[in-house]
């Protein structure tokens, strides 16, 4: 395959390997199936990993055998191969026969779905870092001792590689300053993060300012389609942005990423321009389906928390469908996530569809969003009535007349409190 070439899909052996468990395809089936290919057959086994082909020996030999009698034009590894079990595993299977892993995969079933200019070049810049050291395994020894040969595949993606870094820096700086000017302006900034299919596009849909009940009900019916479809890591890049009021605040409400287990760090950081949206935030609702099965449900949360770790401070995690499982299973989902995230503010249970619980949301995304307070004396003027109009767009401003004097207690973001201050002090002089 050359390097970042889509895969075109064909028949497929999927191959799975765990240390103390039996394997279950059944996630890896789908993601291969959503990435365009016919699964025909499957080999698993129970053991630990083997240095040269992931699989021992005689397993491999195995899946050569199905390969052929299956007349297969792939194998769909469950899990990441390092670029000599890759090569290793190649020479063994039948000529023609591409090996694909689940980190190479998902690449491409989001690259289905990249749309913008940012969406396109993360996922190629992800594909070719994935793709260089498997180049370079293949590539004979001498031709990497000097670069005096010209159009050599490892070094043009070398190339590619730095371009596409240095491109994404320009866009994220763009996308940090728009960021910036909006934060100017007196919103704060809510990022909503999870795992595929939680519920965070409906949610988003709930605390949006312009909530349509139609648009909302449509909204969870794509999600419940997809839930019964696919698993996917990035569904896309090109995130939905709604504007939203919380205890007069204006927010800006994101909706970023949706996650899968077994999240390979380095791919996160990959697509370090999507989650920019997540480090700046203000506050972060990661949203969780309450509704999913125990085992499940803490794989996911531990995906999404994982995440989240090192890029939000201000996290708020969201038990989504609670109104679909038993008072003690929602406590006890409720106790997972604490004891997952110590430091997060405490869970609040919702229905992200119906509404239960989402005051009790918004009051605690109130609580969790950096709030800062200050207290004005000014006098009865006009130019004080256009600074009230001002403060009411940004914060909670409770307004006192005392004779010639107003008297105003305003609570905002930090940055807008500093502004409100200079402002009040020229209105005052």
């Amino acid at each position: 395959m050359q390097p970042g070439n889509r895969l075109s899909g064909g028949r497929a052996v999927v191959a799975a390997r765990q240390d103390d468990t039996a394997p279950d395809t059944r996630e890896i089936r789908r993601l291969a199936t959503a990435a365009g290919f016919e699964v025909v057959d499957a080999v698993t086994q129970r053991r630990r990993e083997d240095r040269t082909y992931n699989l021992g020996r005689g397993k491999a030999e195995t899946l050569a055998e199905r390969v052929e009698e299956t007349d297969a034009d792939a194998v769909v590894f469950d899990g990441e191969l390092t670029p000599g079990q890759h090569g290793d595993l190649r020479g063994l299977l039948p000529v023609g026969t591409r090996v694909i892993d689940r980190y190479r995969l998902v690449l491409e079933i989001f690259a289905a779905g990249a749309g913008d200019e940012r969406a396109k070049k993360q996922v190629q810049l992800a594909t070719l870092e994935y793709e260089f050291p498997r180049l370079r395994q293949e590539t004979e020894v001498q031709s990497m001792s000097s670069r005096t040969e010209k159009g050599s595949a490892v070094f043009d993606v070398d190339d590619r590689i730095d371009q596409l870094r240095a491109d994404l820096a320009s866009l994220s700086a763009d996308a940090a300053e728009r960021r910036a000017e909006r934060r100017e302006q007196g919103f704060d900034l809510v990022a909503v993060a999870g795992h595929t299919n939680a519920g965070k596009s409906t949610l988003l849909h709930r605390l949006a300012d312009d909530l349509s009940l139609s648009e909302l009900e449509a909204t969870h019916a794509d999600e419940a389609v997809a839930a019964n479809t696919e698993d996917r890591l990035f569904e896309t890049l090109e995130t939905t942005t709604r504007r939203a009021t919380v205890d007069d605040r204006r927010l800006l409400v994101t909706d970023t990423v949706g996650l899968i287990d077994d999240l390979p760090h380095d791919l996160v950081e990959s697509f370090s321009a999507t989650l920019g949206e997540i480090a700046d935030s203000d506050a972060v609702l990661a949203v969780v389906d309450a509704a999913s099965e125990a085992d499940q449900f803490r794989r996911r949360t531990e995906t999404t928390l994982d995440v989240l770790a090192g890029e939000a401070d201000r996290v708020v995690p969201v038990l989504n469908k609670a109104d679909c499982v038993a008072d003690e299973t929602l406590a006890a989902r409720a106790e997972t996530v604490r004891r997952l995230a110590p430091d997060a503010a405490h869970p609040v249970a919702i229905s992200a569809l119906h509404g239960d619980g989402v005051d009790a949301l918004r009051a605690a995304l109130s609580a969790a969003l950096p709030t800062e307070t200050a207290e004005f004396r000014l006098p009865n003027t006009g130019e004080t009535q256009g600074l009230l109009s001002w403060l009411h767009d940004r914060g909670t401003a409770a307004v006192e007349y005392e004779g010639d004097s107003v008297v105003v207690t305003f609570s905002a973001r930090p940055s807008v409190v500093r502004e409100a201050r200079r402002r009040a002090e020229s209105v005052a002089a």
